[in-house]
């Protein structure tokens, strides 16, 4: 949203206030002014006109501007109503050296997740990638995965949802008391770098969010499925806001940990020459789980990892 438009819904916000109060504290000309309204209106904003001038009232849209009004962290949005993939988009923008900046669809068509599996991504799912460049060598780079699960976790939780976090990357909701679950959301984090620093790193995620349970593949769940009708605009505002707060990677560990669903459990980790069978019972500095078996304790950095029964 360009700057000018930001603070005419300023002063929108604290209205009513006429075309001519906003044109003088803007010093711009009373066209350009109801030029900016009616953008405004078109992008979702409800600004009625009253005869003491112009108010903002709701804000109904789903798209760039309106996650950007009211939103608590330094995130540009770019939206799109249909693309082929958000994190394909956000690589592109980090090779132009963007930072900060949100690439947020309503529908994907070529999503993809671990090992470049299809990811369906139907009309009303949460399809975001966000471009950051941290401070830190690339060995800490998982953590923002971590990262990216807690903040899904929350943000579905304020909702109402039960959110749990199955290792390594995905967001689920419980079903029973023997580790089932149904997936709600998927996290891909991709990254460029050398050997001491990144480059730049982008957390893909995508969460079932305003979806119907015949658009879902079996053995998902949604937002709407388990609640009903919720803002997805907010809920997005909610997620950046929260992810924002983990940019810093304190207190990712241990959130994870009391969000965990894997921790605890018998598990069954695929891996590329085999797999592991033990208990899961911690999660590493680095982002590894930690499973006992019969013989040792072995961190495992990446794999499918499969609940078998409660410890």
């Amino acid at each position: 949203m360009n700057e000018t438009r930001r603070r005419v819904l300023e002063e929108l916000a604290d209205g009513p206030v006429t075309g001519p109060e906003i044109a003088d504290a803007l010093d711009v000309s009373r066209a350009a002014v109801w030029k900016h309204v009616e953008a405004l209106r078109d992008a979702g904003f409800e600004i009625e006109s009253r005869t003491d001038g112009y108010e903002l009232v709701d804000v109904t849209g789903y798209n760039g501007p309106t996650i950007e009004y009211g939103l608590e962290a330094p995130f540009t949005i770019e939206y799109h109503e249909t693309i082929a993939s958000t994190n394909d988009r956000a690589r592109e923008l980090a090779a132009e050296g963007a930072e900060d900046v949100v690439v947020l669809a309503n529908e994907q068509t070529g999503g993809r997740g671990r090992l470049d599996r299809r990811f369906d991504s139907p009309p009303g799912g949460v399809w975001v990638s966000i471009v950051c460049r941290p401070d830190i060598p690339p060995v800490r780079a998982p953590l923002f995965t971590l990262a990216g699960a807690v903040a899904i976790a929350r943000a579905v939780r304020e909702v109402g949802v039960d959110a749990r976090i199955k290792w390594p990357n995905d967001v689920v909701v419980p079903v029973g008391e023997d580790g089932e679950y149904r997936k709600l959301a998927g996290i891909l984090t991709e990254m460029e770098g050398e050997a001491d620093r990144v480059t730049w790193l982008i957390v893909g995620t995508g969460i079932n969010a305003d979806i119907a349970s015949e658009e879902l593949p079996e053995g998902a769940t949604s937002v709407r499925d388990e609640v009903g009708p919720f803002d997805r605009r907010v809920f997005v505002q909610r997620l950046l806001e929260t992810f924002h707060e983990y940019r810093d990677l304190e207190g990712v560990l241990e959130d994870w940990r009391d969000l965990s669903l894997t921790l605890g459990q018998r598990v069954r980790v695929e891996l590329p020459d085999g797999e592991i069978e033990g208990d899961a019972v911690e999660i590493a500095d680095g982002g590894a789980l930690v499973v006992e078996t019969e013989d040792d304790r072995v961190q495992v950095s990446a794999g499918d990892c499969e609940h078998l029964r409660p410890t």
